[in-house]
């Protein structure tokens, strides 16, 4: 990363969207866990440093901290929050326990203008989430601005700005002006980051770092296995192979679309494992989640494991993962935290011994899906919403058998279907059905019934962090009902899930 702006993770939840808001800017940003050495940082030849926010405090033993060479390296730095509190603390002001704190949105009145402020209403609503605050601010710094406390401080002689509040989060309303000022007016960063860009860079690299060998990469149909696979096959052609294992518990006709839209459309060379007895007979008498998550997961890697070994010459394992995954393997705790597994094919036996092929690391979920269509993959396909790996064998709670995964395809196909005819799809983040192991009494025509009760699910949500349920029109809902219950066989009563994350998750198992 040459000429980019690099970001100190010190344990904000906010970390992803500061990088992702220099990076709309068509600026390169990387992550990197707080305790980087310097050496590794100055390595990086950042045009500029943005320290983030945190939940420790300064004055703890176990705070989190910098070199303080590192304020001398000449690098313009931005600290926010935490960062502010960092930058006081190491270079001779004070940071002291607030009275109350301040939590959510504050006013920020600007005293004194500079590159970072430039431009910015002299006030304006921020958001604001610390305890801690700075008391007396270091020698050669200036208030800039204020709130209940010093809300910003500077050393423009050095280049070095900080701000108590969260510039990244849509709730500041001149936050956006305060990062572009950063980037261009401070850092004189370059526009260098371009998708398109990207993309050519990525086929070379693929091609030197391929050569002649062979790649396989386990295909779910999800966005980014998706555009992992077309991105490759660009790349190399035919000497990449997909498996794609069915394993019984996915959409309905999913192994049909997955063949028709990547095997016909793109060309690709894919390798369907119809597994689906294999997987119900695992999971027969099984109620549990864990347990079936658990087993749904192994049975995938064994089937994986057994396939590869069937494709001669394979050197490389490719996987979809994406640049979150990487923040989040990269623990603000250090190098000894346990690394995240991921979603793919995470698990796979060692003794596989391909190197990893991860074309997509670099990139957020949004980037990922422009990249998506840059390379011709249709819209619909490019913005799906997110599918469980374990498959709607979390979706079905208790046993999962044969008729009720027919049942539940069946009404989730039903409620996509109206998502899309009413143009609401892509309006929420994470639509989908639930059938719960529950009976109830019911009246279709003259006859009694007694069928299974489904739950419809449709969350809002920007990081899926915290989630609302999404405010479905009454007349949506009750033509999704309608439908269900006249055209599944098997269900006589619908429910709408109208709880938020926390305190339920998105998924029910």
């Amino acid at each position: 990363m040459h000429n980019g702006i690099l970001i100190l993770d010190f344990g904000s939840q906010y970390n992803q969207l500061i990088a992702r808001r220099v990076r709309e800017l068509g600026v390169y940003s990387e992550v990197l866990p707080f305790n980087t050495p310097l050496s590794a940082i100055l390595d990086k030849k950042p045009v500029g440093i943005i320290l983030s926010g945190g939940p420790s405090s300064v004055n703890s033993d176990e705070a989190h901290l910098v070199e303080k060479e590192l304020f001398e390296a000449g690098i313009p730095i931005l600290g926010i929050c935490y960062g502010m509190q960092l930058t006081a603390h190491l270079l001779g002001g004070s940071v002291k326990k607030g009275v109350k704190g301040e939590y959510g949105k504050a006013e920020f009145e600007v005293l004194r203008s500079n590159p970072v402020l430039s431009g910015v209403a002299r006030k304006s609503t921020v958001w604001m989430s610390h305890f801690d605050e700075v008391e007396t601010v270091p020698e050669g710094f200036e208030i800039s601005g204020t709130s209940d406390v010093i809300a910003a401080m500077a050393n423009e002689k050095k280049n070095i700005f900080t701000l108590q509040f969260h510039p990244e989060v849509s709730h500041t309303e001149e936050g956006a002006k305060m990062i572009e000022n950063f980037v261009f007016n401070v850092c004189k960063a370059e526009r260098n980051w371009k998708l398109t860009n990207y993309i050519d860079r990525t086929i070379s690299e693929i091609r030197e770092k391929v050569g002649d060998q062979k790649v396989i990469l386990g295909l779910s149909g999800g966005v980014d296995s998706s555009v992992a696979a077309v991105l490759i096959h660009k790349a190399i052609g035919d000497q990449l192979t997909c498996i794609f294992v069915d394993t019984g518990l996915l959409r309905k006709d999913e192994g049909k679309k997955v063949m028709e839209n990547y095997g016909e459309h793109f060309h690709m060379n894919i390798k369907m494992i119809d597994a689906q007895e294999r997987f119900m007979n695992k999971l027969a008498g099984v109620s549990d989640p864990e347990k079936k998550r658990k087993i749904i997961g192994n049975e995938f890697v064994a089937v994986f494991d057994e396939e590869s070994q069937a494709i001669e010459g394979a050197s490389f394992l490719a996987q979809g993962t994406i640049y979150p995954d990487v923040i989040e393997s990269q623990s603000v705790k250090g190098p000894s935290a346990v690394i995240k597994s991921h979603h793919n094919v995470g698990g796979l036996p060692e003794e596989m011994k391909l190197e990893l092929l991860e074309p997509l690391r670099e990139l957020f979920k949004d980037e990922v899906r422009k990249v998506g269509e840059e390379l011709g993959i249709p819209h619909h396909l490019v913005y799906r919403h997110p599918f469980p790996g374990p498959g709607l064998g979390i979706r079905i709670l208790g046993e999962v058998d044969h008729e009720k995964v027919r049942i539940l395809q069946e009404a989730d196909d039903i409620f996509i279907e109206e998502l899309y005819k009413n143009d609401l799809y892509e309006k929420v983040s994470q639509a989908f059905v639930v059938l719960l192991p529950v009976k109830s009494v019911g009246v279709m025509g003259d006859e009694r019934t007694y069928e299974y009760t489904a739950v419809v699910r449709s969350a809002n949500t920007i990081d899926f962090m915290t989630a609302t349920w999404s405010k479905l029109p009454y007349d949506f809902l009750e033509l999704v009902s309608n439908r269900i219950i006249n055209e599944v066989r098997g269900i006589n009563r619908v429910a709408y899930d109208i709880s938020s994350k926390p305190p339920a998750t998105i998924e029910w198992e």
